[in-house]
C-alpha cells in the first residue's frame, strides 16, 4: 500500500487525508468482517451519484468526480483500486493511496483477477444500489458465489476514529454556515432557488465541491407540506413555512445533515404542536443515544412523542452516516446493532399528520457517547423568522 502522505492536486495537501495508522485501522476492521462471513474477496463499489461515492474515498482516498470505481480486497494481498479506462483523466488519481488499474471493462478485469486468486465466495458492497450493471453482469457470469455485503461493510466502519470525528466536525461547521447564510439572506420576494443558491455558494466556497444534497419543504401560513422537492423560482412570502434541507461533506469527505425551518410570520397551531414533539424527540436522543444501546431501542424510545400525538413518520427517523451519506444501521425497528462509542448518526424525524396537510422535519447529526447523543451542531431545535444574525445555542430552547 502506498504512503498516505502523498498529496494530489500538485502541492495541495488535504489536511484530513488519513494517516497510515487510520488506513490500516479501516482495512483491519473490513478484513475482520470478511473473515467473520467467510469471504474469499470483497468488491467495494462507489458511484459519482451524490452520497454514494464515499466507500471509495474511505478505502482509497479518491474523490470521484464522475463515473464509478471499485476497490478489490483479498485476505492476503494489497487491495487494488479499479477505475474505468475512459476515466483516466477524470479526477485526481494521484490522491489515491492504493495501487491502481484502469481496464477497458472493470467487471471483466475483476472477474479475471478473482479467478486467478482462486476466489469462490465474493462479497459485494453496493450490490443493492451502486454497482455498475455492466460490471455486475461480468461478475455474475463467472463462477462466484456473490454475497450482498452492504450491511456488514457499514457495520465494520460504523465506529469513527478521532481523525474521522475531526472531519465530521469540520463538515458540520460548513453545514451550519450554509443554514445561517440562508436565514440571513431571507427577504420576502426572493425565490426558493435564490436562497438555495446562497447555501450552495457557501458550500462550494468552503470546499464541499459537489458533495451537497439539498432540497426544500414549503407550505402555506406557517406550515410545511410533507413533500421534499427541488427549490423553484416561486417568490417567497412571509406567511410561508420553509425548510432548507442541507446535507454536505467537507474537505475530509464525511457527510453531515443539519437544517432548521424558517417561519417569518410564525407557525400555525398544528406545526407548533409538531415543534413541541420535535424538541422532545431530540431531548430524548441526547439522553438515550448511548453506547451499548441498540438502534431499535433508541428508535422506540425517541419516537414516543410522535406516537403519543398520533403523528405518522414519513421515513426512518435516523441512520448511521459517514463517508457515504446513508450508512447502516438505520435507527429503526429490526436493527439490533449495538451502538459503539464515536458512531455518528443523522437523526431526522419526518413527521406528518394523518391528513398529510402538515409536516415538520429537522436534521441534526449526533455522536454516540457513553452518556448519550452529542448534537454536533450545538444549536437549539428551533424555528427562525429570517431576522436572526446567528444560530440559537442549544440551551436557548428547552422542551415543554
Amino acid at each position: 500500500m502506498n504512503s498516505a502522505e502523498k498529496a494530489g492536486n500538485g502541492d495541495y495537501v488535504n489536511r484530513f487525508r488519513p494517516s497510515q495508522a487510520e488506513i490500516d485501522r479501516r482495512y483491519s476492521n473490513v478484513r475482520a468482517a470478511m473473515e467473520a462471513h467467510g469471504l474469499d474477496a470483497l468488491i467495494v463499489s462507489g458511484s459519482e451519484y451524490s452520497g454514494f461515492e464515499g466507500a471509495i474515498r474511505y478505502l482509497a482516498g479518491f474523490h470521484l468526480l464522475h463515473r464509478y470505481a471499485y476497490v478489490v480486497i483479498t485476505p492476503d494481498a494489497d487491495p487494488v483500486a479499479i477505475f474505468p479506462k475512459e476515466a483516466t483523466w477524470v479526477g485526481d488519481h494521484s490522491a489515491t493511496f492504493l495501487e491502481r488499474e484502469l481496464p477497458v471493462h472493470c467487471g471483466e478485469w475483476m472477474a479475471d483477477f478473482l479467478k486467478r486468486k482462486g476466489a469462490r465466495k465474493v462479497g459485494v458492497y453496493g450490490l443493492e444500489y451502486i454497482i455498475n450493471v455492466r460490471d455486475y453482469k461480468a461478475l455474475a457470469a463467472a463462477d462466484f458465489e456473490l454475497v450482498d455485503f452492504d450491511i456488514p461493510f457499514d457495520y465494520a466502519r460504523a465506529q469513527k476514529s478521532e481523525e474521522e470525528i475531526a472531519s465530521v466536525r469540520h463538515s458540520m461547521e460548513i453545514n451550519k454556515q450554509g443554514v445561517l447564510d440562508v436565514i440571513k439572506a431571507y427577504s420576502a420576494g426572493k425565490t426558493e432557488a435564490e436562497l438555495m443558491g446562497v447555501a450552495e455558494n457557501t458550500f462550494v466556497r468552503l470546499g464541499c465541491a459537489r458533495n451537497t444534497m439539498d432540497m426544500v419543504q414549503m407550505g402555506p401560513n406557517g406550515s410545511l407540506l410533507p413533500q421534499m422537492v427541488f427549490p423553484s423560482n416561486r417568490p417567497l412570502q412571509d406567511s410561508d413555512g420553509m425548510m432548507y434541507g442541507l446535507e454536505v461533506s467537507g474537505e475530509g469527505g464525511h457527510w453531515v445533515e443539519y437544517s432548521r425551518p424558517m417561519m417569518p410570520n410564525g407557525m400555525d397551531a398544528i406545526t407548533q404542536d409538531m415543534m413541541d414533539a420535535q424538541q422532545e424527540f431530540h431531548a430524548l436522543v441526547r439522553d438515550n443515544m448511548k453506547a451499548g444501546r441498540t438502534a431499535q431501542e433508541v428508535h422506540k424510545v425517541c419516537m414516543q412523542p410522535f406516537v403519543d400525538r398520533g403523528y405518522r413518520s414519513g421515513h426512518v427517523c435516523g441512520h448511521s452516516i459517514g463517508m457515504t451519506m446513508i450508512e447502516m444501521p438505520r435507527i429503526g425497528e429490526g436493527f439490533d446493532f449495538v451502538l459503539p462509542e464515536n458512531m455518528v448518526c443523522s437523526m431526522h424525524p419526518h413527521v406528518m399528520n394523518e391528513e398529510r396537510t402538515h409536516s415538520l422535519y429537522f436534521q441534526e447529526t449526533y455522536r454516540v457517547t457513553a452518556d448519550g447523543g452529542e448534537p454536533l451542531s450545538g444549536t437549539a431545535i428551533s424555528a427562525y423568522d429570517g431576522t436572526e444574525s446567528e444560530l440559537k445555542p442549544l440551551n436557548a430552547i428547552e422542551p415543554p
